[in-house]
């Protein structure tokens, strides 16, 4: 007679459920494209813009955790090298981006009237900070785990390896996927592509070096952070 088998971690007997509904590609790439989709809605609705970006940010946040089980497990060694970078990333972002909306009429950002600033669109003042905040907490902590997750985790490995991802390591080096990545990168982020595409180029260098998916994270959190605060101090809500 054979003993009983061992029951089955719930992590386990989770992962297996879930990948009976989501395909491994479709974890990394749900989370992403629901937030981008929801930004397309909110430039098609700009009064409702801070619902969507709200429904957009929980949406994210949810399909992340949902869907944990299946992403590969973050390394988080060197995090404290993500944190120097995140700051020289935001040393890089904005004087760079600034410069060319002074010397270039392509990069200049739509005229201040037309941006959205939260203290003139939300009333009353509890619920503008509240909105502010949850636009702090979704871009240091939402977009910052969302994006590199799909783009040097997942795109990176796909583009290494396209038939099957996951036999590309995390941080491998591959000159199509660091210059790929960093250009695809650009695209989602508008007027500030070529500003993005050089931290794309950077976030990739940190990736090589680290092979450390945690580290990159922690650099986009914090640059992420700094903007936020840059922008709430200046009130140059064109960076947002």
């Amino acid at each position: 007679m054979t003993a009983p088998s061992e029951p089955s971690p719930p992590q386990a007997d989770r992962r297996v459920s879930l990948r009976s509904r989501v395909s491994d590609d479709l974890a990394y790439i749900l989370p992403f494209f629901a937030f981008i989709l929801l930004t397309s809605l909110a430039g098609q609705f700009p009064d409702a813009y801070p619902v969507f970006y709200a429904i957009k940010a929980v949406v994210a946040a949810g399909l992340l955790v949902w869907l944990w089980p299946l992403f590969t497990k973050i390394k988080w060694d060197y995090w404290w090298l993500g944190v120097i970078a995140g700051v020289i990333g935001i040393f890089q972002w904005v004087p760079m981006q600034l410069w060319l909306q002074a010397n270039f009429a392509f990069f200049r950002p739509p005229p201040p009237d037309t941006v959205f600033n939260p203290y003139q669109k939300i009333q009353p003042d509890w619920l503008c900070w509240a909105w502010i905040a949850v636009r702090i907490l979704s871009a240091s902590l939402v977009v910052p785990l969302m994006e590199e997750l799909f783009w040097r985790d997942y795109l990176w490995r796909r583009i290494i390896a396209p038939n099957d991802f996951k036999l590309a390591t995390v941080g491998e080096w591959d000159w199509r996927a660091y210059v790929g990545v960093s250009l695809a990168f650009a695209v989602v982020h508008g007027n500030w592509w070529l500003t993005s595409i050089v931290w794309g180029f950077m976030v990739g260098g940190l990736l090589l070096y680290t092979r450390s998916l945690g580290a990159c994270i922690v650099m986009h959190a914090t640059t992420n952070a700094l903007l936020a605060a840059y922008v709430l101090y200046y009130q140059d809500w064109a960076f947002w």
